[in-house]
């Protein structure tokens, strides 16, 4: 097999000046692999120097770095014990009251009309006062979650960082899900306050945004307030009164000066919630000092984030990679741009309009948004000056290496880096990342992350030098996890529990290193089914499934798709009573799309008599969708009823 070649190399430009190439002089490191070989054999001095490098104001400086907690492994790792700091100083309040920034661009709003609002620094932070004091009157403080269930609108900007503010973690939900996932991450978190707006707007059709909350709020007993912000005149909406508050009737009255809360190292950010393989998804908790270490770092020395970029990630706050683009560039001083909208709106000019309009240093594109705008050609591109993008990012999904070459060749004019990253929601991060000094081949996402003490461990748990195995972690990081929110057992079982090397923290990714040390991802190991960057687990969809009533069982697959990455495709066993027939199926079809969202309407549904399974009765997922794909389903010796994946006729 032949090894691709480096397609780009670090130049001058990107080198001297840049934040990593200052912090390797600053400590006499010599090359980059020689900094990420320290980061890692020493991880007590490198979170403390890359943080006060970039620049991280400390209210009360730590007392202990790292503290394992008595633990032989590091599930219960705990960072910067004693220090004191607060993410909404470093990010918004130190750069409003400075003369020398207050005015500078904070962020820049875009909707799909071409309606577009500049936020500096200053109106940022006055809006987010008044914001935290709003919340302040309804109950919320230090401790107490807020829900966010909002479309991309500076309101969301706003009340992002009242709650960093306040102190109360903030649980940001993806816009696009339906009433059932949003209930049960409000309930998981029993959070007081919701956030949301009338509509959301998607191709130009209102979105009803406060209906779906009206059906979650329902299973949600903690849930106190809705506060609506306004987007239409007209229709009126169903209004309980006491509970729903209108955003302009509460906010804006409000003193614009607020004291912003200092916390302790380990106190509580956000909840983010990751899918996996079962039903529930998976609370994933983030402590202030950990999370926001993470973060800088990345921004800083992978994305080289200075006070000039304008960066713009095709994302959602519902995702990591959205509280992740405003916490990091927000604390370098720079302007990021939230977009409102389909990102092919109404053409598939649309982002690309916007980087020339906007003169964007950043863009990140998913890989199925990349294989969208590959079918419409090049030529349209020499439409547009890019001259202004520094760097172009990826994250969510594998490349393939027809369309990673498209990007970097057109949008990237062969002249700009694809900082192509992969971690997860369980660390707000990356584990893998290129650098502006590492040089690049195609689909490669460069070298480990600095700091992250990865292995590559084969199918029998061995850690191997080159060659395509298991992600896992070696060493604690600050911003992991600390456990799943209610569920101690299942985090040590998702993340400490591989039984081929429990020695490790298991990721589920597929990964290549080569013999030059590029890294290469080929999907995940897991259960865990990514749709055009949208990640869920089979069990939710399951879950979606058993809601129904013609439903006993089901089992949930996802299979490649050019165009998304992933789709989806269920099988299900009918109750007694029901018949097979293509009207049932579309109902189903159509009831996993009212509880999961539009985004997650499955390819298939075939009606199967009945499963794989093993002796406890757990349903064979594997074998399931190997069959489906015409593979060899491999070992059935722990199946109990082999024959049931006769009943699967796979793709052809």
């Amino acid at each position: 097999m032949n090894t691709p070649e480096i397609i780009w190399k670090p130049t001058k430009a990107y080198v001297e000046g840049s934040h990593v190439k200052g912090f390797m002089d600053q400590w006499g490191i010599k090359t980059y692999k020689d900094l990420y070989q320290k980061s890692i054999d020493d991880i007590k001095w490198f979170w403390p120097a890359a943080m006060d490098y970039l620049g991280v104001h400390w209210h009360r400086r730590y007392d202990t770095i790292l503290d394992l907690d008595g633990s032989k492994s590091f599930e219960r790792a705990r960072w910067f014990i004693g220090g004191k700091l607060s993410i909404a100083y470093n990010c918004l309040d130190r750069h409003a009251m400075d003369p020398s920034t207050t005015n500078r661009l904070a962020f820049i709003w875009e909707t799909e009309d071409g309606t577009t609002e500049k936020w500096t620094y200053l109106d940022l932070y006055r809006s987010a006062n008044q914001c935290a004091n709003a919340l302040k009157s309804l109950g919320v403080r230090k401790g107490v979650t807020v829900g966010f269930y909002m479309p991309m609108i500076p309101e969301l900007i706003v009340a992002f960082w009242a709650c960093m503010k306040l102190g109360a973690p903030l649980i940001p939900v993806f816009s696009g899900f339906g009433a059932k996932p949003l209930a049960v991450r409000l309930a998981d978190a029993k959070a007081r306050v919701l956030l949301t707006s009338d509509v959301g707007f998607y191709k130009t059709r209102p979105i009803p945004l406060k209906a779906t909350c009206d059906k979650a709020a329902q299973e949600v007993p903690s849930l106190k307030h809705i506060v609506v912000v306004k987007r239409q005149k007209a229709p009126q909406i169903p209004w309980q009164e006491g509970r729903d508050i209108w955003w302009h009737e509460l906010v804006p009255k409000q003193p614009s000066e607020f004291k912003t809360v200092v916390l302790d190292a380990e106190d509580l950010a956000m909840i983010l919630y990751s899918s996996g393989t079962t039903g529930k998804p998976k609370g994933t908790l983030h402590r202030v000092a950990g999370v926001f270490a993470q973060v800088v770092k990345e921004l800083g020395f992978h994305f080289d984030v200075k006070p000039d970029a304008r960066f713009y990630w095709i994302t959602n706050i519902g995702w990591m990679m959205g509280p992740w683009e405003v916490m990091g560039v927000q604390h370098f001083g720079g302007c990021y741009l939230i977009y409102e909208g389909h990102p092919f709106y109404p053409d598939h000019k649309r982002v690309l309009e916007m980087v020339t309009r906007h003169r964007l240093t950043h863009l990140g594109l998913s890989p199925t948004y990349s294989r969208s705008l590959k079918t419409k050609g090049e030529d349209w591109i020499r439409e547009y000056d890019l001259s202004s993008l520094k760097f172009l990012g990826s994250t969510g999904e594998p490349f393939d290496p027809e369309s990673y070459m498209w990007v970097f060749e057109n949008i990237g004019q062969g002249r700009v880096p694809i900082i192509n990253i992969s971690g997860g929601t369980e660390m707000c991060g990356c584990l893998v990342s290129p650098s502006p000094l590492t040089p690049l081949k195609p689909c490669s996402v460069g070298m480990p992350g600095l700091g992250m003490a990865i292995g590559i461990a084969d199918d029998d748990g061995k850690l191997i030098d080159t060659g395509t195995g298991h992600l896992v972690l070696l060493k604690p990081a600050p911003s992991l996890t600390r456990g799943f929110l209610g569920d101690w057992d299942r985090y040590i079982e998702t993340y400490f529990s591989w039984e081929k090397n429990p020695d490790v923290w298991y990721h589920g990714d597929y990964i290549r290193r080569d013999k030059q040390g590029q890294l290469t991802l080929h999907g995940r190991s897991d259960d865990t089914i990514n749709v055009a960057g949208v990640r869920t687990g089979a069990g939710e969809i399951e879950s979606a499934l058993m809601d129904h009533e013609a439903v006993r069982e089901s089992a949930v697959i996802g299979v490649p798709d050019k165009l998304k990455g992933s789709d989806i495709v269920c099988f299900v066993i009918l109750k007694d009573g029901y018949e097979p027939s293509e009207k049932l199926t579309i109902d189903l079809a159509q009831h996993v799309t009212r509880i999961m969202g539009k985004n997650l309407r499955p390819r298939a549904i075939e009606i199967v008599p009945d499963l794989p399974r093993t002796r406890s009765m757990k349903i064979v997922r594997k074998a399931i969708r190997k069959k489906y794909m015409g593979e060899d389903p491999g070992d059935l010796s722990s199946v109990e009823n082999p024959g049931a994946l006769d009943y699967i006729v796979g793709v052809s």
